[in-house]
């Protein structure tokens, strides 16, 4: 175990050494890249920053075509968002097959909100994914309610999804908004107990055109947290191993995302760049910003794989909320 691990740490070097040459040559690479295909979502949280502007998804032939630009350009990892993914099981379940017995990529994640994930699924897809990602905002159910994210039952689903991830085998993440309406929670008691691989902790972002004002479908405002606020979230569960921490300045430069379009967004400092589709991912990433040194900083890069060592060990399966 501990000879993989050290082998993964020095081919992970070696790749953000060849990263880095690129760089400087002026090929950018997308190392890892996050695919909202949908934006079609039964949830309403009011932060959204990703809106059901369209229902558009692309056919499954032209998002395996685009995916293979990817891979072809260095991707190594692809994460499947939304929206809400699981919406759209089929079409899900074979752009994670092609990922990782076509395209064999390192990782395959998803994030999702939890409501429509089955045990079957996992049953017949389970071994293509790598991460599983689930957003869970509070501990407490009526702050999941006031924020828009299910109507009162969703912290039994992230319970059930942390026990099938450890029954197929993948690794189980926390996606938290900190905002208004949980900034003073006190998470320590149930992260301890739930123990996720990954706890990302995002301070709520402003996006315009998604969700900026009373003329787009959310309107985030309502949300908003000072950077003191944050950080006092952040200082109250920095302990905890899984903790990472992204704050708004982190979260609109450091990430690749490829919208229902496959287009990179540009999260809002500019128009979207054309479909990779079209105009190719190079010169598609010459149209983003993308601010790479962000991304390493941040851990863009980390045990992201099945293969790779987890930072904590697996949970209390009596756990209840």
């Amino acid at each position: 175990m501990y000879v993989a691990v050290l082998v993964a740490i020095v081919l992970a070097l070696l790749w953000q050494w060849a990263s880095c040459l690129q760089h400087r040559r002026g090929t950018r690479i997308p190392i890892s890249v996050n695919f909202h295909f949908t934006r079609k979502c039964n949830y309403e949280c009011g932060f959204c920053f990703h809106t059901a502007k369209t229902s558009y998804v692309e056919p499954l032939d032209r998002a395996k075509k685009g995916l293979l630009l990817l891979k072809e350009a260095g991707m190594r990892k692809i994460n499947f968002a939304g929206g809400e993914p699981f919406l759209y099981p089929k079409y899900l379940g074979q752009l994670l097959e092609y990922c990782k017995k076509d395209l064999r990529l390192e990782s395959v994640s998803i994030v999702t909100n939890g409501s429509h994930v089955k045990n079957s699924f996992l049953s017949a897809f389970g071994k293509y994914i790598d991460v599983l990602a689930v957003s869970c905002d509070s501990f407490h159910e009526e702050v999941n309610v006031k924020i828009g994210r299910g109507s009162g039952a969703h912290l039994p689903n992230v319970l059930r999804l942390s026990r099938l991830c450890r029954e197929h085998g993948i690794k189980f993440k926390l996606n938290t908004v900190v905002n208004k309406y949980n900034y003073q929670e006190d998470m320590n008691q149930q992260i301890a107990e739930i123990k996720p691989f990954r706890w990302k902790c995002f301070q709520v972002l402003i996006i315009e055109g998604e969700n900026d004002s009373s003329a787009t479908l959310r309107n985030a405002n309502t949300f908003t947290i000072t950077d003191a606020e944050y950080e006092s979230f952040c200082s109250r569960h920095s302990h905890h191993p899984c903790f990472v921490p992204e704050s708004n300045n982190i979260m609109k430069s450091s990430y690749l995302i490829l919208d229902e379009y496959m287009r990179f967004l540009n999260k809002g400092i500019g128009a979207p760049t054309g479909s990779i589709l079209d105009i190719g991912v190079k010169k598609a990433l010459e149209q983003v910003h993308w601010d790479e040194d962000s991304f390493h900083k941040r851990g863009g890069i980390y045990d992201w794989s099945k293969t790779g060592e987890s930072c904590a060990t697996v949970g209390d399966p009596k756990l209840d909320w």
